[in-house]
């Protein structure tokens, strides 16, 4: 693996190890698959609302991190003075259209007006479910920057944020937020695209996000793959991983990990304490929506991880802490 930069084919860029991306290929089965699925995709016992208290942001964490899980990939951190919000999406469905597509399972718990002032927004691929048009366009206009993966710019921009607060970085760039917050992109296993055409042309990161006092790791989408090791050796150990444990299946093994694979990343990365994201949100593969936190806290407990699961909307300081809260909407 090469954390100096990613490769490109034409113009199509790779993933660090060979990788089986699916595709059209695989869309029969994966359909027979749905068809015949008896697993609880989407909650039948209506969750929330959850609702954030958002007086507690004029009171900084007592410890210097502290984190909102809005919800799939969607993170406000807040580390060490400076409050980065990561891949927002506040629309009901992740789609190229408002009509059909995943539907959220619980609404945003504070609304785009409500967020704190932010120092950076950060987007580490183009995918729908990460990269979403409308609450983009709600930052048009701000004077936010951000922070995105190679040729995700072009979307950033198309969505009306100004080009001089746009910054592309490639694997094993680093750039800074404020004076002392450093953010590196690092390599993930993954692929990028909004249609059927120009798969591939835009990157897909990780990111490292370090503090004066903090480290963490945001993994965004990936795969296993070795290089988790090597990320960790270079920049570990994290205070906190932050790792997608949600949407795999059986016909795309490469491009996302499931519990098992994440936290295996965890140790690999150095990681002192992970937090599941990417799970509980939207239904975007055939397990049950509630499969991917059951098996991660067993995967815990058999290799000696603590994890962090606050609840949707709850800002909570970063400590060992697993809040249950899905708990109450289980089927039975």
């Amino acid at each position: 693996m090469d954390i100096a930069g990613a490769k490109k084919k034409g113009k199509k860029f790779q993933n660090p190890v060979p990788t089986d991306m699916g595709g059209l290929g695989i869309m029969i089965p994966v359909l027979k698959e749905y068809i015949y699925n008896k697993a609880e995709n989407v909650p039948k016992k209506t969750m929330g609302p959850f609702k954030t208290d958002v007086a507690v942001y004029q009171t900084p964490p007592a410890s210097g991190l502290r984190v909102t899980w809005v919800g799939h990939s969607g993170l406000l951190i807040e580390i060490d003075g400076k409050r980065i919000l990561t891949d927002p999406v506040w629309s009901d469905r992740v789609s190229f259209t408002s009509l059909f597509g995943p539907k959220r399972f619980f609404q945003p718990p504070l609304t785009l007006d409500e967020l704190p002032p932010l120092d950076a927004v950060i987007q580490s691929h183009d995918h729908y479910d990460h990269l979403d048009k409308a609450t983009i366009k709600f930052f048009a206009g701000k004077d936010i920057p951000f922070y995105c993966s190679l040729g995700v710019g072009k979307h950033l921009e198309k969505f009306g944020i100004a080009k001089n607060f746009i910054n592309e970085i490639d694997w094993g760039d680093s750039v800074m937020i404020g004076t002392d917050i450093v953010l590196t992109a690092t390599p993930a296993r993954h692929f990028s695209g909004r249609g059927l055409t120009g798969r591939n042309e835009t990157l897909w990161s990780s990111f490292v996000i370090k503090g004066p006092r903090h480290n963490i790791f945001f993994g965004a989408d990936s795969g296993w793959f070795p290089g988790f090791k090597e990320i960790g050796d270079v920049f570990g150990p994290f205070d906190l991983t932050i790792l997608e444990i949600g949407a795999y299946g059986k016909y795309w093994p490469d491009i996302h990990m499931g519990p098992d694979h994440a936290s295996n990343a965890h140790l690999a990365l150095k990681g002192k304490l992970m937090m599941p994201i990417h799970w509980g949100t939207f239904n975007l593969a055939p397990h049950a929506w509630f499969e991917p936190i059951e098996r991660l806290i067993g995967y815990a407990e058999e290799k000696h991880i603590e994890l962090f699961v606050p609840e949707p909307g709850m800002p909570t300081e970063v400590k060992p802490f697993v809040s249950d809260w899905w708990k109450k909407y289980l089927p039975g």
